[in-house]
């Protein structure tokens, strides 16, 4: 079989050769830009959630703090006025789930949207 003539151009040059550095490329760019984003976005999610679950049990432990303060402090909820402190504390807890789902919602991410590109 005789040698194709555009071979002559390409000193040394084999298909298989070729056809491993385009594989070792193709490996190279699906890890660079498909793999590794994921690894990132999955660290990120990961300290995300935990830092949620932390603040949320440290936002418990300040609302149940609350009550036990307004039942200990104030004698007057005592007895039938026992139900107060409850409602004063659910009001609150209320409040800062409102504040936080305000600041959700109107947050950076909506300001960046609005921005002119």
């Amino acid at each position: 079989m005789k040698t194709p003539p555009w071979r002559k151009y390409l000193p040394g040059a084999s298909f298989k050769r070729d056809v491993d550095e385009i594989r070792g490329l193709i490996i190279a760019y699906i890890k660079e830009e498909t793999i590794q984003p994921l690894k990132d976005m999955g660290r990120f999610a990961l300290w995300g959630a935990a830092g949620s679950i932390f603040v949320g049990f440290g936002a418990t432990l300040l609302l149940l703090a609350a009550l036990r303060f307004l039942q200990e402090q104030f004698p007057v909820f005592r007895g039938t006025l026992s139900w107060i402190p409850y409602l004063i504390v659910a009001v609150l807890a209320l409040a800062v789930a409102g504040l936080t789902a305000w600041r959700i919602v109107s947050g950076s991410a909506k300001r960046r949207l609005k921005a002119p590109k």
